[in-house]
């Protein structure tokens, strides 16, 4: 299965955030759109992301300092970690494992398309699964003729 498959329309709405926002901004978009994860941007161009673990880290290495009062980009993950939207999901899978990530951006001629988490991952996973496991209950139980 490729990522594509898993995707459904791409959305060019990537949710995203500017890098002098501070985290305060970052956290109510995140509750706004019920996501785990927004790109950072720098105008038009991809700079990082910040993510829920963010803002546990700005929490933990700022101190008091409100969030109000720290700018995204002082938190953010700056090494981008991106995959393309003709990858196997298996590579995927092993990519978000291998660097214990929950959200990857899915890029598709340079362009950030899409935002794929670990959830849209393992739900692909299970239904292909389950129809597996559907066709084998199928065949063992002789249904299929020939």
């Amino acid at each position: 299965m490729m990522v594509k498959e898993i995707l459904g329309p791409i959305n060019s709405n990537i949710i995203s955030v500017g890098k002098d926002k501070s985290v305060a901004d970052a956290i109510s978009q995140l509750v706004e759109n019920e996501v785990g994860a927004l790109i950072v941007v720098d105008g038009e161009k991809p700079v990082g992301m910040f993510t829920e673990r963010d803002v546990l880290k700005s929490w933990t290495r700022k101190g008091n300092i409100l969030f109000k009062d720290i700018k995204v980009s002082e938190v953010m993950t700056t090494n981008l970690i991106i995959c393309e939207i003709g990858d196997d999901l298996c590579y995927v899978t092993t990519i978000m494992i291998k660097n214990r990530i929950r959200h990857l951006p899915i890029v598709e001629n340079t362009k950030i398309v899409a935002m794929l988490s670990i959830r849209d991952v393992v739900k692909a996973q299970v239904s292909d699964l389950r129809a597996e496991n559907h066709y084998l209950k199928d065949y063992i139980s002789d249904k299929y003729p020939g």
